[in-house]
């Protein structure tokens, strides 16, 4: 008898194993989602951020952090360019003309 319960405890203890670790699988989001109130604070900080950048402004710029921007768009612009009201961010109209070509004297 002996023999027998020593064979049961070998074959049921990977089994045990298996279906806690598959319960533990399952409980663990569910369990998490209630009671973690630092992760629900970190995820509504971040949809709170994606309101504010909407537009692709910056968040909260101090005024100095304003001016600085507007300073090194200038200089950019002034770079490549640009002049005082020009939008830098249009894509540039080409005009192709057409050269005038002399024509070709065939009979010489």
């Amino acid at each position: 008898m002996s023999l027998r319960v020593t064979r049961l405890v070998k074959n049921i203890g990977p089994v045990l194993n298996v279906q806690t670790r598959r319960n533990i699988g399952i409980c663990a989001p569910t369990l998490q989602k209630v009671s973690d109130p630092i992760q629900q604070l970190f995820l509504d900080k971040l949809r709170e951020y994606k309101q504010k950048s909407s537009g692709g402004k910056m968040v909260d710029p101090s005024p100095s952090t304003d001016r600085e921007l507007k300073q090194e768009l200038l200089k950019l612009a002034t770079q490549y360019g640009g002049k005082e009201g020009v939008d830098m961010t249009k894509f540039p109209d080409f005009k192709f003309l057409d050269a005038k070509l002399d024509p070709i004297n065939l009979e010489e």
